[in-house]
């Protein structure tokens, strides 16, 4: 690998592909050298100056093709595109970045059988504020029994897919981990029609979806008489891409591993990649 960091994007039209440009040309040593659209984008076949990008080459519609020449990937698409990319990636020895969210079990088992064979950064959430609300989350949830009622209330853009978002999610699982229990076998996410008083040691979830807001979480700890909340706002999309960036130069060259981004930003002492 050259000391210029090469960074291939899937996805470059995309709310993220786009801020990802602008992370990519305000990082030192890196350069993005292949893009790729959807096969039905109006951007396909375009020259990845007309992005306003200083740089050679198409937006391709293959994954094969963008990753030429890259020493990582960064993907934030769609989760029915992950499998091609996975494979593509796989078939290059390239490493990844993967920012999508809303995975089955299925594809999240393709992520992991990935895994062994090239470097995998995987986070529903790249940004530090949020990757160090995790552990508080945990923190806090390992001090506060369960006479403290735990909610996750999210919010996003009207035009989010996944509900709830998968970092809301990964703030459930961290509470659960915290009181060491499975988020499935403690989570609430429907309590429409409900007639039951709330379960003792359950973890809820509410959703909001609306306007254009970036990403707002918080984790209400409830208890009688105090409520401790913990927050996290994004208000630009850039602290996501920056993250993004950050886990590229972090992973080109590691040993395959499913990693996270507490393994990029230290907040961890063993990395799952090994």
């Amino acid at each position: 690998m050259s000391s210029e960091l090469r960074i291939a994007v899937f996805g470059i039209t995309g709310r993220m592909g786009r801020a990802l440009i602008t992370a990519i040309d305000e990082t030192p040593n890196a350069v993005l050298c292949g893009a790729s659209v959807s096969p039905k984008s109006k951007w396909a076949g375009r020259k990845l100056s007309a992005l306003g990008i200083a740089a050679d080459g198409e937006i391709s519609t293959d994954a094969a093709s963008a990753l030429l020449g890259a020493d990582v990937a960064i993907d934030f698409t769609l989760p029915q595109a992950t499998s091609n990319n996975l494979s593509a990636c796989v078939a290059a020895n390239c490493p990844i970045v993967i920012g999508t969210t809303g995975h089955d079990g299925v594809q999240r088992a393709e992520i992991a059988a990935a895994a062994t064979r090239i470097g995998i950064v995987a986070a529903p959430n790249m940004s530090l504020g949020v990757n160090l609300l995790l552990c508080l989350v945990e923190l806090a949830a390992q001090k506060l029994d369960e006479g403290y009622d735990i909610e996750v209330f999210e919010a996003h853009h009207r035009n989010k897919k996944d509900a709830p978002s998968g970092t809301a999610l990964a703030l459930g699982a961290a509470a659960a981990a915290g009181r060491r229990v499975s988020l499935g076998q403690v989570a609430e996410h429907d309590r429409h029609a409900a007639s039951a008083t709330r379960r003792r040691g359950a973890i809820g979830f509410s959703v909001f979806r609306g306007g254009d807001v970036v990403g707002d979480h918080t984790v209400s700890f409830a208890g009688i008489g105090e409520r401790i909340e913990l927050t996290h706002r994004a208000s630009d999309r850039q602290a996501f891409a920056r993250g993004a960036v950050q886990a590229s130069h972090w992973l080109a060259g590691r040993a395959p591993g499913l990693y996270s981004m507490q393994d990029v930003l230290g907040l961890r002492e063993r990395s799952q990649g090994g």
